[in-house]
């Protein structure tokens, strides 16, 4: 980055002292350098805003600007046939034609842009369409939950992981937070990161582009992502909703967490322990071990007890998976009361003499 920066300066500077040695339309050296710095700077700024438009676009704009040149020319030779020759009027009406046409070519043609598919040429182009669709860009929620760690060790990630320097920037002030929770929760994302660049499942890179017009790090995301092509992996509901709005595709670590959870149907039986008191008048709360949340009626009293309850419901939602049920003394009672007479019956049978022990005590008390 300190390169670019430098090599734009030298540009800038370049175009100036140009300006300042030739003297474009006769004008004087004191006022010849400052239009060259000031053109050296368009032209730098044009070169920042090209840089984050995907190469789809930027041919579609060319080809556009092309086809509305190729149009405009083609006017143009019609209007000098069809106006009488005025030395002001029909060069200004073509310039004016050209213009437009070129301008319309350019806008359009680089809003359909991301409609060709340039995998099909092969060589750099389809190259550049698989150099993005490897791309996972990981924002500051995910990295700090950890979890993208376990995914990562799986295998069930392939491409490369990419981590913007706004994120990283980010989960350092979330680090040098002066709240012990956050600094905390900073400094284990950081050390998230350091232990998936350890792993040689993914290669994990730290890019440097950044959109400093752009303020809200999630939409920062979103520019990055249309401009690689690439997906974001997080487990933010709301930058989740937005991205897909913008239409770029994301990984949620949350739904794919729920996607795994068990399959509970209504009527199977499951044994739960009840932590605390419902909402609802007799309600008991319990929570499976991945965090799943049983409701069930007719649990108040057994708070602090292992229970066996009937499955009445599931509600799936985007924040996680609800399970319904319901207790049952008498089914309760008879298992509280099948599960100790089985215990019995085994330690009797447990402790009874072997049959052949049986008759050699007897025969001897006979002797």
């Amino acid at each position: 980055m300190n390169n670019l920066l430098f090599f734009r300066l030298f540009f800038i500077i370049l175009v100036g002292f140009a300006a300042w040695s030739l003297r474009p339309f006769d004008l004087a050296a004191p006022f010849a350098a400052p239009i060259g710095l000031l053109i050296g700077i368009a032209i730098v700024f044009f070169e920042v805003q090209v840089r984050k438009i995907t190469l789809k676009r930027i041919i579609g704009a060319v080809i556009g600007s092309l086809l509305g040149i190729v149009g405009a020319y083609l006017v143009s030779l019609v209007l000098g046939h069809a106006i009488p020759n005025n030395l002001t009027t029909v060069p200004f009406l073509q310039l004016a034609l050209l213009l437009w046409m070129a301008y319309v070519g350019l806008v359009v043609g680089a809003s359909k842009g991301e409609m060709l598919n340039l995998g099909a040429f092969g060589g750099v182009f389809g190259g550049e369409q698989t150099f993005g669709q490897s791309f996972k860009i990981l924002d500051t929620s995910v990295i700090i939950d950890g979890r993208i760690a376990d995914i990562v060790e799986t295998g069930f990630l392939d491409g490369t992981l990419v981590i913007p320097q706004f994120v990283l920037r980010e989960l350092q002030m979330v680090a040098d937070s002066a709240d012990s929770l956050k600094r905390n929760r900073g400094r284990r994302g950081l050390d998230i990161l350091q232990k998936v660049q350890k792993m040689s499942q993914l290669n994990v890179e730290i890019l440097e582009d950044d959109f400093p017009n752009v303020p809200e790090v999630d939409m920062k995301l979103i520019e990055l992502a249309k401009v690689y092509g690439c997906k974001i992996v997080t487990n933010d509901f709301n930058l989740n909703k937005v991205a897909q709005l913008h239409g770029v595709e994301v990984l949620n670590i949350n739904e794919l967490a729920n996607a795994l959870k068990p399959i509970v149907l209504p009527g199977e039986l499951m044994r739960v322990f009840i932590l605390k008191e419902g909402k609802e008048y007799n309600q008991g709360v319990a929570y499976l071990d991945d965090g799943t949340m049983v409701v069930v009626d007719n649990a108040k009293k057994m708070i602090s007890r292992t229970i066996d309850i009937t499955v009445t419901s599931v509600l799936q939602t985007t924040a996680g998976k609800m399970i319904f049920g319901r207790f049952d003394d008498r089914v309760h009672a008879v298992h509280e009361k099948t599960i100790p007479a089985q215990a019995d019956r085994h330690d009797r049978a447990q402790h009874a003499p072997h049959p052949a022990e049986a008759r050699g005590s007897g025969i001897g008390a006979a002797g």
